[in-house]
């Protein structure tokens, strides 16, 4: 999906995974994370959002939920995370960094919700009168008041599978009684995904834009201030104008930060493509060549590769469509090739959903590549 793009923009990482795998400095089934990239592409992001007036929180499940590029991001201008689920939160928080939004999608657990708050998140987004219940009876014990963001979602709303939840906007006047309590602050409504790519050039707002506006009209009618609307979807430079556009405050980048949103795969976009899987050909069989899998992703559109040849250099070739019903041990290839040899990829992924390993690297883009660390899926250290 993302290989033609990467060659062209960034030959620099190509050249440093061939290099770093060819010379036994990573395994196959690595993520290659190019930590200039991110770093401005970061800041990239940044500007974009202070000219739109938009405040945005940065995820980290796509890159491993990886706490050491988390720090950079940071530091290179977005403050503060949104976390996807509480286990990511926790690595976040032991990293030391500031927490953006809490609960979307998944929603804190009963007996790690004080723990957060204690932490402290600006927001946590909420999609049943449980939860709601729960954060306040926890703020009032630690003596804070509590900023929420409802989660609304109506019939005919983009949601996908695995992500249901929401309030209807028949329940809503049951809420709104609810959030009087003390210790809670209805802070903004969110939804996702907010609009879609249409494969070509143009942004589309979903139906869940009119549920937001429609949630918004009935809480200003109960009296509520709506400060914030957090409208999360393939937050880029190009959809950040469009989050302005459509009355939105808060953006989420992600795929953004490694220039692997779906926009970037057809568009000429400034964020540089920053990620790079690495494996290699373990064996042949029957006219086909099989390499190391684990990073693969259902969703990752992983049509073909580069593979190192001969004469050091490399050659395309495809990948045979992998079903879901089984383990990615290996995938394979229409042609044969050199067993050892180093393959290159660039595809749309999750990380923290693989068992592959990442390689955070720095200097990549002025030619002096060298590993900051080793992690796992989901941010832990194997060696540095």
């Amino acid at each position: 999906m993302f290989l033609d793009v990467t060659m062209r923009k960034n030959p620099q990482l190509v050249e440093a995974g061939l290099r770093l795998h060819q010379t036994g400095q990573i395994l196959p089934d690595t993520y290659v994370l190019d930590l200039d990239a991110i770093e401005n592409n970061t800041r990239l992001l940044v500007e974009s959002a202070t000219k739109n007036q938009i405040e945005l929180f940065f995820m980290t499940k796509q890159f491993g939920r990886n706490p050491y590029v988390a720090q950079k991001i940071h530091e290179a201008g977005i403050k503060k995370v949104v976390v996807v689920d509480y286990k990511e939160a926790l690595v976040m928080m032991k990293q030391g960094l500031p927490l953006g939004n809490v609960g979307h999608l998944v929603q804190i657990p009963k007996h790690l919700l004080k723990k957060i708050m204690d932490y402290g998140t600006d927001y946590i987004t909420v999609f049943s009168t449980e939860m709601i219940n729960n954060i306040a009876t926890v703020a009032r014990e630690l003596g804070i008041q509590q900023k929420i963001l409802l989660k609304v979602i109506e019939p005919g709303d983009e949601i996908y599978e695995g992500q249901f939840g929401g309030f209807h906007l028949n329940e809503l006047t049951k809420v709104i009684e609810i959030v009087k309590q003390e210790g809670i602050i209805v802070g903004g409504i969110t939804s996702f995904p907010c609009f879609l790519f249409d494969g070509v050039s143009e942004l589309q707002p979903t139906h869940n834009v009119e549920t937001i506006k429609k949630a918004i009209t009935i809480l200003k009618q109960a009296g509520f201030a709506i400060k914030e609307v957090n409208m999360p979807s393939a937050t880029c430079s190009r959809t950040i104008p469009f989050i302005h556009e459509l009355g939105g405050t808060q953006g989420e980048p992600g795929h953004a930060l490694t220039g692997t949103t779906p926009l970037h795969a057809q568009l000429e976009l400034p964020e540089k493509p920053a990620i790079l899987y690495v494996s290699e050909i373990s064996h042949n069989l029957d006219g086909h060549g099989y390499f190391y899998g684990g990073g693969y992703y259902r969703r990752g559109h992983l049509e073909s590769v580069m593979i190192s040849t001969d004469d050091q250099k490399l050659a395309k070739d495809e990948v045979i469509p992998f079903g879901n019903d089984s383990i990615d041990y290996y995938l394979s290839t229409k042609l044969t090739h050199e067993v050892g040899a180093t393959v290159l990829a660039a595809f749309r992924t999750q990380i923290f959903v693989t068992r592959s390993d990442v390689a955070v690297v720095s200097g990549i883009q002025t030619g002096q590549p060298r590993i900051e660390g080793i992690y796992d899926s989901l941010g832990k250290q194997i060696r540095r």
